[in-house]
């Protein structure tokens, strides 16, 4: 306990014996605690797991929340066919040194299908959401683990932690629920589901130096590397079959990194010397973009592009 003395009529507190957390561990057990809530007040969670730094933390998490057991749930990709390929090998890899379950859902069987067809500009991020809603429905998960943070983009800055979904996977602001003292509302009807988010409170730099602390592996493509890349709207974009380069647009061999994971169509490389997990820090503390506006063409598409996503159940 604390110790308190008197000196000369001033009161000095002193911190003799408390263990006192970093702002790092107070995130981490907030997060914990929502991933034992949502274990312990539901059937049959999932966790989205993409590769991408933010699911790999919270993997990360759910390993320490319920160690030396597995997580009590499994992981869920909607691959859309174009991402990256160390990205999928990194998934893979973890995978199997956890001994975890996976399950795929393809968007490029829907198109193979003809249950979707391509956007405009060969990007399948928007092709996510069937399949999604479909794994979801098929699985039947009644609650999904996202790794949103609050800090990415504005749609996701109103969210809560425990947001639920309607039977059609759809997200509705009025159905909002508080979370004061940080207790969760996890109730919902058969066929409908609660998106959780343990991530909410973090920002993109909390999650690089939880990376640093707890040594958490990443995809290579996080790291400076020489890339193929071209030129588009002042982002850095891989060529592909999906659409580029067009004519006009010249294709560079530069030394590049990712802030973000996702499709290849659209997910943008930045400039970048940043080779070890201090170095991103550096660069990200001195950075006044956010990673998904400095990254991701899909989400300039509107002002209301991630918000029309979330309101269908993608996000």
């Amino acid at each position: 306990m604390g110790r308190r003395t008197r000196e000369d009529d001033t009161v000095t507190i002193t911190t003799e014996g408390l263990h006192l957390l970093s702002h790092l561990d107070t995130l981490e057990a907030e997060a914990v605690h929502i991933l034992r809530e949502t274990a312990g007040e539901f059937e049959r969670p999932v966790l989205l797991f993409s590769g991408g730094k933010d699911s790999a933390v919270m993997l990360h998490l759910a390993l320490k929340a319920f160690a030396p057991a597995p997580p009590p749930f499994p992981l869920l990709h909607v691959d859309t066919g174009h991402n990256f390929p160390e990205v999928i090998a990194y998934r893979d890899r973890i995978v199997a040194e956890h001994g975890l379950r996976l399950r795929v859902a393809s968007v490029q069987d829907y198109v193979d299908r003809g249950e979707l067809a391509e956007a405009p500009g060969g990007s399948r991020n928007q092709l996510q959401t069937v399949p999604l809603l479909d794994a979801i429905a098929a699985g039947p998960f009644d609650a999904v683990f996202g790794g949103g943070r609050r800090d990415e983009e504005k749609a996701r800055a109103k969210e809560r932690v425990f947001s639920p979904r309607d039977e059609f996977g759809m997200w509705d602001p009025r159905r909002q629920r508080p979370e004061l003292w940080n207790l969760y509302n996890g109730r919902h009807t058969p066929g409908e589901h609660v998106r959780v988010f343990p991530l909410s409170n973090w920002t993109e730099l909390d999650v690089w130096q939880y990376i640093a602390r707890e040594d958490v592996p990443l995809p290579a493509i996080y790291y400076a590397h020489r890339r193929e890349v071209f030129q588009r709207r002042g982002m850095w974009l891989a060529p592909g079959p999906w659409g580029g380069p067009r004519p006009g647009e010249t294709v560079l061999r530069r030394l590049v990194r990712y802030r973000t994971v996702g499709d290849m169509s659209c997910t943008g490389a930045v400039d970048s010397a940043a080779t070890t997990v201090a170095e991103v820090i550096a660069e990200i503390t001195a950075s006044r973009l956010t990673e998904r506006g400095a990254t991701r063409a899909d989400d300039r598409a509107s002002e209301a592009a991630m918000e029309d996503r979330k309101r269908e159940g993608y996000f």
